[in-house]
């Protein structure tokens, strides 16, 4: 029966104070956007937040659950999970138990080739997770409040694509992005290949290499336009359903979650 269901999407969610009703108190929560975006293209939204003691077991544990992984945006990575000591003074609290619970869903998720879509933040933990590193501050690098112009408003953006990649494919050469953002990837994993930019030269979008399906963006396909890259993802999480694979223990030679 499990080629005829819809395949599950695991999302990944927010931890921030939220109220809500007659409260006021911490909550996991995601903008409607992600799994309506999810749900629109024929996949099962399944939210994943970062509750665990143990992240590398509840990684391997959740997963047995969903046939793709989406890294949803949020708060700033922190910089010594990419092995920066100094903290930029724009950047964000340390949210560790979200830093720790994604990077270990991402390892867990490439070592079965579950297929994964990093968005913003996401992008940034996918390329974390394989050993890249971040721009703490993005304004310090391209001069520019481009792709944050607003606090609580997204902006937008043009994003060149490679020519003759998926993302081409699906999107065009070229295409208008909602964009909230202020840190970036710095250096890019061995494994990975940039594979889109803004007009300023910041990394909009890349794939890893050596997996089937496994793609970041920088921008915010859920806001608008994303249709195409979501029926893709969910497409990629479909074939995967057909044939789920376990993970295999795999050393990325940069240490583990704290």
């Amino acid at each position: 029966m499990t080629g005829n269901l819809p395949p599950r999407i695991g999302l990944t969610t927010y931890r921030e104070a939220a109220a809500f009703g007659v409260w006021d108190e911490p909550a996991d929560l995601l903008p409607t956007t992600y799994a309506d975006a999810i749900a629109a293209v024929g996949g099962v939204p399944m939210l994943l937040p970062p509750a665990a003691a143990d992240p590398h077991l509840a990684a391997a544990s959740a997963l047995n659950g969903v046939h793709g992984l989406l890294l949803s945006g949020g708060a700033d990575v922190d910089p010594t999970s990419y092995g920066d000591a100094e903290r930029h003074p724009e950047t964000g609290p340390p949210r560790r138990d979200r830093d720790d619970w994604e990077i270990a869903l991402v390892r867990d998720a490439l070592a079965r080739d579950m297929p994964v879509l990093g968005v913003c933040r996401g992008m940034q933990v996918l390329s974390v997770a394989l050993g890249g590193t971040l721009v703490q501050h993005l304004p310090d690098v391209v001069a520019n409040e481009s792709h944050r112009p607003v606090v609580g408003k997204h902006g937008r953006h043009d994003v060149a694509l490679a020519g003759g990649t998926r993302l081409a494919g699906w999107l065009g050469d070229a295409c208008d992005v909602a964009t909230y953002h202020h840190q970036a990837v710095a250096t890019l994993p061995v494994s990975t290949v940039a594979q889109g930019w803004a007009d300023d030269g910041t990394v909009e979008a890349f794939e890893v290499c050596d997996k089937t399906w496994a793609i970041g963006v920088q921008w915010h396909p859920e806001v608008d336009s994303g249709t195409a890259l979501f029926r893709e993802f969910v497409k990629a999480s479909k074939e995967f359903s057909a044939h789920p694979k376990t993970a295999a223990r795999v050393d990325y030679g940069i240490g583990e979650p704290q």
